[in-house]
């Protein structure tokens, strides 16, 4: 076949130059270590303080959260971040009448008895005590139908991955929190149709005497598999 047969695709996507520091060996270590070391100690917290957090702090780890990548770059979310007390107060008695359920009827037996160690249950005082709540929406598709969306699911949860991290580096305890089904989020938020409620993610300050279930990570002989 010769050259001129051949099927090509030219892109005509304009370019920058990339902005990379490469860093010594010595440097690389320690900034991963001291990251990884930060990470551990991220947990999952249920009891916050009242206390208000910086708005300018949430804005800018939402900010982190946007840089992630996605399906050819359509940046599939939006980021709702509420702190006023009347419509934390309408989410909470939502999301409780969804788990109210859930915990009453709709999870198998199997399901509660692996929550059981985490003491989890259908009141959910942290939507109203924690100073600040992050709602992450899903883009299915654009304002316009027409325009189509790609890895959704796979992006969006790469945002808030980011978002976590951010958030945790920044000296702040959250919790992800996803009551099904979440279609109230989408009326209580005025949120537009095209958009779907991925996770609830409270934010703040732990309580002074703040305590959290015993549990054990896997092991990197566990989850790491080298070849």
């Amino acid at each position: 076949m010769s050259e001129s047969d051949e099927s090509t695709t030219i892109s005509t996507a304009e370019t920058v130059p990339l902005e990379h520091t490469r860093l010594d060996e010595a440097t690389m270590r320690a900034r991963s270590e001291a990251f990884a070391e930060r990470l551990a100690k991220r947990r999952s917290v249920r009891d916050f303080s009242p206390d208000p957090v910086p708005l300018d702090v949430l804005e800018r780890c939402i900010d982190v959260a946007a840089q992630a990548p996605s399906g050819a770059n359509k940046q599939p979310w939006s980021f709702v971040l509420v702190t006023d007390a009347e419509v934390k107060r309408q989410i909470r008695a939502a999301a409780e009448k969804e788990e109210q359920a859930f915990y009453a009827g709709r999870a198998s037996k199997k399901w509660l008895e692996d929550l059981a160690p985490l003491g989890t249950g259908p009141d959910k005082p942290f939507l109203e005590t924690a100073p600040a709540l992050i709602v992450v929406f899903a883009q299915r598709h654009g304002s316009d139908r027409g325009d189509r969306h790609y890895y959704v699911s796979e992006s969006v949860g790469i945002a808030v991955g980011f978002l976590l991290a951010a958030l945790h580096d920044a000296g702040l305890a959250t919790l992800t929190h996803t009551p099904s089904p979440m279609r109230f989020l989408s009326e209580i938020l005025e949120r537009p149709r095209n958009e779907q409620a991925y996770v609830l993610i409270p934010v703040g300050f732990p309580v002074a005497d703040c305590r959290v279930p015993a549990i054990e990570r896997k092991q990197r002989s566990e989850y790491l598999i080298k070849r």
